[in-house]
């Protein structure tokens, strides 16, 4: 937690204008903060078979990391 993250633009809304041009965006980079770090919540997975006795179970829980943005740096015109 703390550490800093960049991450490449794929769209600016600034008010009225947005900008999705590749070409544009191509040089920003958004910096973020690592916030926190947890599970989500259980997924049980159960698998069966009709009249032959299989039957499995299995759960899963997913990691999430919550970022906080930092600086959006303006796109070039």
């Amino acid at each position: 937690m703390g550490d800093t993250v960049e991450l490449s633009t794929l769209l600016v809304v600034d008010g009225e204008a947005v900008t999705s041009d590749p070409w544009v965006l191509a040089g920003i980079k958004v910096q973020a903060e690592v916030v926190d770090h947890h599970k989500g919540q259980k997924i049980d997975i159960l698998r069966y078979k009709n009249k032959t006795g299989y039957r499995r179970r299995q759960g899963h829980r997913q990691q999430y990391t919550a970022i906080k943005v930092t600086a959006i740096p303006a796109a070039a015109k």
